[in-house]
């Protein structure tokens, strides 16, 4: 194997600036690649050199191993780090890289071919008496097929896509009648995200916790394991929480699970990082589940309690040396416990529904214990064509509460301002004893946390509202002064005694009427005189000690307070340490009109690639019928019509990328047509 200094990462956002950190601290060059979408993306400004691979959609450039096998020869790189999600679990990838003379930095083709697909690894894993799932894992596809095998496992069960991961072409199904819809909306999704729509059948193992081994292997015919993360709080079969080591693990079955992990790595000559994983019953029975070929999401966790660097450790076995640490002195460093939050850019009071937009204030804390791999900068655009993620905040504490506590302190004065995100949720669940006790099961966000809760989550208090309007004078007054050039002890002077400015500030679909009163010493009394919710009489006081960039410092109910906010045109952003919210000043815009989509103009919810259209011109609808299904990170969404009545326009055909709120299908309502 010939050795190599400079690698090109195959790969975007928060993992490739992880990788590249990683390169660079042991002495090697960093080729980063880009699309049009990532110009100036924070891997892009951090590599040593970067290569344009094509325009923003995956399939015309991070997907393209052509254009990413040139890039490297371009550049000089003698080896190729495929980081996690798009082609790192692609055998033909790595047989590609290899057939180029360059190499990959991960495991061999074999491998990766025999543990990539779910149901060809299940097989292998059955064949060596690894504990597995019941189910069906057999090359026929075909819907009434797996409808039939689904029923004969018997409900619920898991309908799962045989590649890829993230939780993308997965369903669970609890009703037969269900069944069939989803096996279809599963095989879509795993068409679209990893190019593969082969699924296979599980018993769903409610109640039961998700736990990995992290795996690692090198050519000297040594594997070793790092212990277990915990992966169990998930939304939707897509990791939320991650932590190491699992509060539901003993040493003794953490022996157990990785003595099974380590065989199942041997069983394919495994080099490199990976990840088995299982489910963990509730009885401390555990099942194979699958083996991710790769460097996981949550491998921070594991670095944190090991203090080690596991993107070192690929470059080294890959440069063909052999593993620096055996399985007593892994075992040795283990100490303290890691948690890990994903950082996404959704807003869950909407669904969760993914955002896009340009981001106005980022900051998140450093310090003892604190790690956070991100992707984001001020000024940069979230685009549509890749996932929702944006970066991962970590803690290390000597036990697994001070990790918590040190975790929701940093997440408290984190601020992702410009777009939604789930910042909120995440300090919401870390926060619950459910939580903090002895740890909770996958079941824990669908049972504790319905739609109603989590839209419930992100109402902000009296003082929150009240902070926003004092912002929003102050804010204005500043930009006097600056545009005038004008005294800043003229800020507060007032030629006679002021009345109150009455401010509508509008949040989504409400708004609330304040009355606010400018006094002096930059203090702000605000009275909510009437919202969409129950009214609160008592005013709220704040007075700004001082601002500095998108920070403030404040006073009150007696209290000094900090938060982080950003001004953009009409709109506000405020983030506090426990919320986060969007106003924009509508004092003097006209009322709003009737309920959105009442009209029948369906707008589009994000920007998005159309990959489904069920109407035309014409076709008389069912109010929720089915009209098109848009395409965005890397989820799909479902539009249905908001009325009954007939289809007057389509505005965008299959394979059209629209915009957000761009109009795609007029419908006329049929009250109006029989007018």
């Amino acid at each position: 194997m010939s050795r190599f200094d400079t690698v090109l990462i195959a790969n975007r956002g928060e993992i490739a600036a992880r990788i590249i950190r990683g390169c660079r601290s042991q002495g090697y060059t960093t080729v980063a690649v880009y699309s049009d979408a990532d110009a100036q993306a924070r891997h892009v400004l951090e590599a040593d050199t970067a290569v344009r691979i094509g325009p923003g959609p995956v399939g015309e450039s991070y997907l393209s191993i052509e254009k990413l096998i040139e890039a490297a020869k371009a550049s000089g790189a003698g080896a190729i780090h495929p980081g996690y999600g798009f082609l790192s679990e692609r055998h033909d990838f790595a047989q590609a890289v290899q057939d180029a003379g360059l190499v990959f930095i991960g495991p061999d083709p074999d491998a990766i071919e025999a543990m990539g697909n779910k149901s060809a690894s299940k097989v292998r894993m059955i064949a060596a008496n690894v504990p597995c799932v019941p189910g069906y894992q057999g090359a026929g596809q075909e819907d009434d097929l797996l409808v039939a095998e689904a029923i004969k496992v018997g409900l619920p069960v898991m309908v799962k896509a045989a590649s890829g991961g993230g939780g993308r072409g997965m369903r669970l199904v609890h009703e037969e009648s269900e069944l069939k819809a989803a096996i279809q909306s599963a095989r879509s999704e795993a068409t679209n995200a990893f190019g593969d729509g082969q699924l296979l059948i599980e018993k769903a193992v409610l109640n039961a916790r998700h736990v990995e081994i992290q795996i690692f292997g090198d050519r000297h015919g040594t594997v070793v394991h790092l212990g277990e993360r915990d992966c169990s709080v998930q939304r939707r079969n897509q990791k939320v929480i991650e932590e190491a080591p699992s509060p539901a693990v003993s040493s003794e079955l953490r022996a157990r699970m990785g003595e099974a992990a380590v065989a199942a790595a041997k069983a394919v000559n495994y080099v490199g990082a990976g990840t088995v994983e299982f489910m963990l019953a509730a009885n401390g029975e555990f099942y194979f589940l699958e083996m991710n070929t790769r460097l996981q999401v949550e491998h921070p966790v594991t670095e944190m309690i090991h203090d080690v660097d596991l993107v070192a450790w690929q470059l080294m076995v890959a440069n063909g040396d052999p593993l620096p640490m055996t399985q007593a002195e892994i075992d040795a460093r283990r100490h303290g416990h890691a948690i890990e939050v994903r950082l996404c850019a959704e807003d869950p009071a909407a669904g969760f529904l993914p955002q896009t937009g340009r981001v106005l204030t980022w900051h998140t804390p450093s310090g003892d214990g604190l790690r956070a791999d991100h992707c984001l900068i001020e000024g940069g655009v979230i685009s549509p064509f890749y996932d929702s993620l944006q970066g991962k905040l970590m803690a290390w504490g000597e036990t697994r509460l001070q990790a918590i506590q040190k975790l929701i302190a940093m997440l408290g004065d984190t601020a992702l301002l410009g777009l939604a995100s789930n910042r909120d949720f995440l300090i919401e669940l870390l926060s619950q004893p459910e939580f903090q006790g002895p740890g909770v099961t996958t079941g824990f966000i669908a049972d504790q946390y319905p739609a109603e809760r989590i839209k419930a989550l992100g109402e902000p208090d009296h003082v929150h509202q009240a902070l926003a309007a004092a912002l929003m004078v102050e804010s204005d007054a500043l930009a006097l002064q600056k545009a005038n050039d004008l005294d800043a002890s003229l800020l507060s002077w007032h030629s006679a005694n002021t009345a109150p400015l009455v401010m509508k500030l509008a949040r989504g679909e409400k708004t609330a009427v304040l009355e606010v009163e400018c006094l002096p010493n930059r203090e702000y009394r605000t009275d909510i005189i009437t919202t969409q919710e129950e009214e609160d009489e008592a005013a709220r006081s704040v007075r700004l000690l001082s601002i500095d960039g998108s920070r403030v410092s404040y006073v009150s109910e007696g209290r000094r307070l900090q938060a982080h906010f950003a001004r953009t045109g009409s709109q506000l952003w405020l983030s506090t340490p426990t919320c986060t919210a969007c106003y924009e000043d509508v004092t003097y815009q006209p009322e709003q009109g009737a309920e959105a989509g009442s009209d029948g103009r369906i707008l589009a919810p994000i920007d998005g690639k159309v990959m489904t259209v069920s109407v035309v011109p014409g076709q008389v609808v069912a109010k929720g019928e089915l009209l098109l299904v848009l395409e965005a990170m890397k989820m799909e969404f479902r539009l249905q019509a908001p009325v009954a009545g007939t289809v007057e326009l389509v505005n965008a055909g299959v394979g059209a990328q629209v915009a957000l709120r761009q109009l795609i299908v007029q419908i006329t309502p049929d009250e109006v047509s029989a007018e």
